[in-house]
């Protein structure tokens, strides 16, 4: 069968949060069959255990947020993602502060620390959501239009489009296409950084957001170009990394999706929304496992990539 996947043993980082600024010491370990991924905030006078779901997502302003009662932990995106394009299933996430460590702003670091702690198999079959029929949410006309879509699809494949009206947006590829089996995530979308913008920095700042951000975990570009003194790691890096961040929202739902994803415009809210969608219309979708590796979609017995 084609089962579910967790560590080997566990890991360890430490880091600052993008938005608060705060110092977070991260332990990424093994779990047992079908317990998902859970993140658990361990600073607290009692740890308080976060199951990774849909319905889970509380904020989605500039990232993605779960919530349990109180407790909250930001920016799950990229480590979701990294286990997403790692393949694993189950994991526990213990956090010391209520932001996920930014890292180098891709998910590169993250599946760096997965892959040195070894993936095993475990003795459960992986169960996927499969796509069964069209779903689409969709927000504004004309020049305000965004929207996002499931469609079926043996596999997991992503299209995604962006509209930067800047300089060093528009002279990169502002669409890109990705298919999860073909085992290429860690080369190809892995190193992506999240971006932002001088203009709209000391605006965040004053809001309490971007206070852990900076050249060494960020693109970031005043109003005409690139500041990083390396540039980027893509040529098209900026929509690549909509790309990592919507492998990252997708995944939260719970289980591996069979999908075609496109979207134009889209974010965290409508990657949310769109999740949401497909749960709401139980005739859209349903479970399966698949008792062979043949049976599977191509690459997705062997998604544990080399760099």
């Amino acid at each position: 069968m084609l089962a579910q996947r967790t560590l080997k043993s566990l890991t360890k980082a430490v880091g600052v949060g993008l938005h608060s600024g705060q110092r977070v010491e991260l332990t990424l370990r093994p779990a047992a069959p079908d317990t998902g991924i859970v993140f658990r905030r361990v600073d607290l006078p009692e740890p308080v255990e976060i199951p990774v779901n849909a319905e889970a997502v509380t904020d989605t302003r500039l990232a993605s947020t779960i919530s349990s009662g109180g407790a909250k932990v930001h920016t799950i995106e990229h480590l979701m993602s990294a286990c997403c394009g790692l393949g694993l299933d189950n994991l526990y996430v213990d956090i010391t502060a209520e932001e996920v460590p930014i890292l180098d702003g891709s998910s590169a670091s993250f599946v760096y620390l997965l892959q040195s702690a070894g993936i095993v198999a475990q003795n459960a079959p992986k169960r996927f959501i499969r796509v069964k029929k069209p779903v689409e949410v969709r927000e504004g006309e004309g020049r305000q239009l965004k929207w996002a879509r499931l469609e079926p699809y043996h596999g997991f494949k992503l299209s995604f489009e962006i509209e930067f009206n800047h300089p060093a947006v528009t002279a990169t590829g502002q669409r890109v296409e990705f298919d999860l089996g073909s085992g290429q995530y860690t080369r190809e979308i892995a190193r992506a950084r999240t971006f932002g913008f001088t203009r709209d920095v000391e605006m965040m700042r004053s809001h309490g957001l971007a206070l852990g951000g900076g050249l060494d975990n960020a693109i970031v570009m005043d109003d005409y170009k690139v500041l990083n003194s390396d540039g980027l790691r893509y040529q098209d890096e900026f929509v690549k990394h909509k790309i990592l961040d919507a492998i990252g929202d997708l995944y939260v739902v719970g289980h591996p999706l069979l999908a075609a994803y496109s979207a134009f415009r889209s974010g965290h809210a409508m990657n949310n929304q769109l999740l949401r969608a497909l749960q709401a219309q139980p005739e859209a979708w349903d479970l399966v496992s698949f008792s062979s590796e043949r049976e599977a979609p191509q690459g997705f017995a062997q998604l544990v990539p080399a760099w």
